[in-house]
């Protein structure tokens, strides 16, 4: 069909005509209402936006001297975090003469790596950053 003759049955039906494919031979060509298919495609985007599903870095601190109870709770929280498909990043915080004794600190931190094993990889080894030892880890 003819350019001409596609544009007049557009206009005919009061809708637009759209080029699909113009590197094809001969080009491809549509006639539909662009209000409408712009419109579609933004109800698809919105509902694609709505269905996936962003991950956050969730942020759990512990200090040297924590219970065993609190530590139970916390290791729970933690759990809940990466059942929801987040990332947590455990930080292990020292206070005054506690980073004399660094040790203790990465001590811990394999500690809990151990005890969360079943439910996370570690994806990033502990590290210093001023007064925090911290460590990532996300679900498997």
């Amino acid at each position: 069909m003819s350019r001409n003759d596609a544009l007049k049955i557009a206009e005919d039906a009061g809708v637009d005509l759209v080029e699909i494919s113009p590197n094809a031979n001969p080009p491809v060509a549509k006639v539909i209402d662009w209000g409408k298919y712009q419109y579609q495609k933004m109800k698809e985007l919105q509902k694609a936006k709505a269905k996936s599903k962003q991950t956050e870095l969730k942020q759990m601190r512990f200090g040297l001297k924590i219970g065993s109870g609190d530590l139970d709770i916390k290791l729970r929280k933690i759990r809940g975090f990466l059942s929801e498909g987040h990332k947590v990043r455990i930080q292990i915080r020292f206070k005054g003469r506690e980073m004399a004794h660094k040790e203790l600190g990465y001590d811990m931190a394999d500690r809990i790596t151990q005890l969360l094993e079943d439910d996370a990889i570690l994806e990033q080894k502990p590290q210093m950053a001023g007064r925090n030892l911290s460590i990532t880890v996300r679900s498997k």
